[in-house]
């Protein structure tokens, strides 16, 4: 199977101009400012499920009477 020569030249061109412009990304795509990819709400459910647990064990712990 071959290939035109035109078909090969478009590709080159192509190729040549992601070459040239490899490395500049533009401002549009960098994250800016802090976006965090949970909410505040969900943030501090999950803050108050995990501390309230850790709390409850220690008092289970403390009135079992120690490691049981």
């Amino acid at each position: 199977m071959t290939t035109s020569r035109r078909f090969a030249d478009r590709k080159i061109q192509r190729f040549e101009k992601n070459i040239t412009r490899r490395g500049s990304v533009p401002d549009a795509t960098t994250k800016k400012g802090s976006d965090y990819p949970v909410g505040p709400i969900l943030l501090g459910f999950f803050v108050f499920v995990v501390i309230g647990s850790s709390l409850f064990q220690i008092i289970r712990t403390a009135t079992s009477g120690g490691m049981a």
